[in-house]
C-alpha cells in the first residue's frame, strides 16, 4: 500500500514538474507573443505617422514667411476680409510643421481629414478661429486617430468620434492638423514615448521642452502652429510654456468639456485635469477661450457651466492688487527666475499695481497628502497596468557616493533612493559608472537640498571628501525578473567599459 502510494505520488509529481515545467514554457511563449505584439504595433504606429507625414508633403507652394510671421489675431483679420486664403495660410503651416518635425520629432502624425475639412471651411467662415490651423495634443480624441498616452498598450484604438473640444473648434472655423506628442503616461515634465521618441527643445537638443504637453510648446516656438492645445494636471501646460518660450494656460477645471479627453487615471477625481490653449501670446489664448466657450459647447456637453467668455473683464485696465511671493517654502527656484520675478515685480509696481508679500499655507501637506495621493490613490496599480509589458527595467540614481564613517546611521531619510524597491519587492542592483572629481567637490560646496534642513546639511558633510571614490547607478526590474535585471546591468557595465577605452 506504502509502495502504491508512492508510485503514484512519484507519477503525481512527475506530472506536475511536466505541467510546470509547460506552464513555464507557456508563459514565457505569452510573454515572448506580448513583447511581438507590443513591437508589432509600434512599428505599424510608426509606419501610420511616416505615411500621413509623406502624404502631407504634396502640396502648392505659398508665401510662407510673410503669413508665418502674422500673429493669431493678424491672420484672422486677413482671413475674414479675405485677404488671405485658408488654402495659403494652411499649407503654409503644414509645411512649416512637417521641416519642424524633422529636427525635433513633435508630431505624431497629420491629421489627413484636415484637407477634407479645407475644401469645407467656407461654411464656418463666421467663426471666431475661421481658416485657423491648430495642433492638438495626443491624447485629445480626433476620430479615426488612437489616443495612447504614450503607451503601447492603447495603440491601434482609434476614436470614434471627435472630441467635444475638437467639434466645437471646427465649428469655429478652426482646423485642426496635426497632433503632437507627449511622455509615456503623461505624468512627466519630459517628452518621450516608446512609440514616437523623444522630442527635442527648439533651440537646444539637449534639452527638453517639458511636457506633457511637450510636442504643443515645441511645434509653437518654432513657428509650426500658431495655437495649440494641451491638457494640465500639474504644470502639462505651463512646463511647455515656460521652458519654450510662449503662453499656455490652464482654465479652471470643469471650464472647458473633458470629453473625449483620453488620461492614463480616468476617474481620479482629487486632482482634476484642464484642457488648455498654447501659443505666442496671450490674446491668442484668449481668443481661444473666447471662441470654445460658446453655445455649441454648452450644448455638447451639459455637465459645462453656461458661462460664456466675459471679455469685458479680459480688456478691463483697473489697478490690481497682486500676492507676491519668491519661495513656496519646499523648492527653492533657480536663480533666473527668481531674477525674472523681481523684474515683473518692478515693472507691476511701476505700472501702478499694488504687490503685496504672500506665503504659502502647509505647501508640503498640499503635495504630499493632497497632491500625490490623489493623483495614486490606487497606489498606480492604473498606470503600472497600461505599462505592463511594455517597460522592461528601469535606471535610476544610487545614494553616494561613500559616506563618512558612523554618519550613515544618522541619515536613514538618505535611504530613499533604494529601500523603495525593497518595499515593492523588484531585483535592484547597482553598476559602477565613474569617480568623484575636484569639480564635483567644488559644485557640493554650493549644495543647500530641498528644505535646507539638519538633514540636508548633514547629507553634505557625509558625502564630501570624496575625490577619487566610486559613483553608481541603479538598474530595476519587476519581480521575479532577476535575470532580465543582471542582463540590464551588465549592459550598462559594457558600455560603461566602452565608453573610457
Amino acid at each position: 500500500m506504502d509502495q502504491t502510494r508512492n508510485r503514484e505520488l512519484l507519477s503525481l509529481t512527475a506530472i506536475l514538474t511536466t505541467a510546470a515545467c509547460g506552464l513555464g514554457a507557456l508563459v514565457v511563449l505569452v510573454k515572448k507573443f506580448s513583447l511581438n505584439q507590443g513591437e508589432n504595433k509600434i512599428v505599424r504606429a510608426r509606419q501610420r505617422r511616416a505615411v500621413s507625414l509623406k502624404a502631407a508633403e504634396e502640396h502648392p507652394g505659398t508665401d510662407a514667411p510673410a503669413i508665418l510671421s502674422l500673429s493669431l489675431s493678424e491672420l484672422t483679420k486677413c482671413l475674414r476680409d479675405g485677404s488671405l486664403s485658408p488654402e495659403d495660410v494652411f499649407y503654409s503651416y503644414m509645411e512649416k510643421t512637417l521641416d519642424v518635425n524633422k529636427r525635433l520629432n513633435c508630431c505624431t502624425g497629420i491629421l489627413l481629414e484636415s484637407f477634407d475639412q479645407l475644401k469645407t471651411v467656407g461654411s464656418s467662415k463666421e467663426g471666431l478661429l475661421y481658416g485657423v490651423p491648430i495642433s492638438i495634443k495626443e491624447n485629445i480624441d480626433y476620430k479615426g486617430y488612437d489616443s495612447t498616452c504614450g503607451v503601447v498598450s492603447r495603440l491601434e484604438q482609434p476614436a470614434p468620434v471627435d472630441s467635444v473640444l475638437v467639434e466645437v473648434l471646427k465649428r469655429q472655423g478652426a482646423i485642426p492638423f496635426v497632433k503632437t506628442n507627449i511622455p509615456q503616461s503623461m505624468l512627466n515634465y519630459d517628452c518621450g514615448n516608446p512609440i514616437y521618441g523623444q522630442t527635442l527643445h527648439p533651440r537646444n537638443p539637449q534639452k527638453t521642452p517639458g511636457g506633457s504637453s511637450g510636442g504643443e510648446g515645441a511645434l509653437i516656438a518654432t513657428g509650426g502652429s500658431l495655437l495649440g492645445c494641451g491638457t494640465d494636471i500639474g504644470g502639462s501646460i505651463r512646463f511647455p510654456a515656460s521652458f519654450c518660450g510662449i503662453c499656455g494656460f490652464k482654465p479652471t477645471a470643469g471650464r472647458l468639456s473633458s470629453k473625449g479627453i483620453s488620461s492614463i487615471s480616468r476617474g481620479q477625481k482629487s486632482v482634476l485635469a484642464s484642457v488648455g490653449p498654447l501659443a505666442r501670446d496671450v490674446d491668442s489664448l484668449a481668443l481661444f477661450m473666447q471662441a470654445v466657450l460658446c453655445d455649441h459647447l454648452f450644448s455638447l456637453d451639459p455637465t459645462v457651466p453656461p458661462i460664456p467668455f466675459n471679455l469685458e473683464i479680459y480688456q478691463s485696465s483697473r489697478p490690481l492688487r497682486i500676492g507676491y511671493f519668491e519661495d513656496d517654502s519646499y523648492q527653492q527656484p533657480s536663480p533666473s527666475m527668481i531674477r525674472s520675478l523681481r523684474e515683473v515685480k518692478a515693472l507691476l509696481e511701476r505700472a501702478g499695481h499694488t504687490v503685496v508679500p504672500f506665503t504659502l499655507p502647509r505647501i508640503r501637506y498640499a503635495l504630499m497628502e493632497l497632491t500625490l495621493k490623489g493623483v495614486l490613490a490606487d497606489g498606480g496599480v492604473t498606470m503600472l497596468n497600461s505599462l505592463r509589458c511594455e517597460l522592461d527595467v528601469l535606471l535610476c540614481p544610487m545614494l553616494g557616493p561613500a559616506f563618512k564613517a558612523l554618519y550613515p546611521g544618522k541619515l536613514t531619510c538618505a535611504t530613499s533612493y533604494t529601500i523603495i524597491y525593497n518595499a515593492l519587492n523588484f531585483p535592484a542592483g547597482a553598476v559602477p559608472v565613474d569617480t568623484v572629481t575636484a569639480e564635483d567637490e567644488e559644485e557640493l560646496k554650493h549644495y543647500e537640498g530641498k528644505f535646507k534642513d539638519f538633514w540636508d546639511r548633514l547629507f553634505k558633510e557625509a558625502v564630501s571628501g570624496a575625490e577619487g571614490l566610486p559613483t553608481a547607478v541603479q538598474c530595476v526590474a519587476l519581480p521575479w525578473q532577476d535575470e532580465l535585471c543582471l542582463r540590464f546591468m551588465r549592459e550598462v557595465e559594457q558600455l560603461v567599459k566602452q565608453n573610457r577605452k
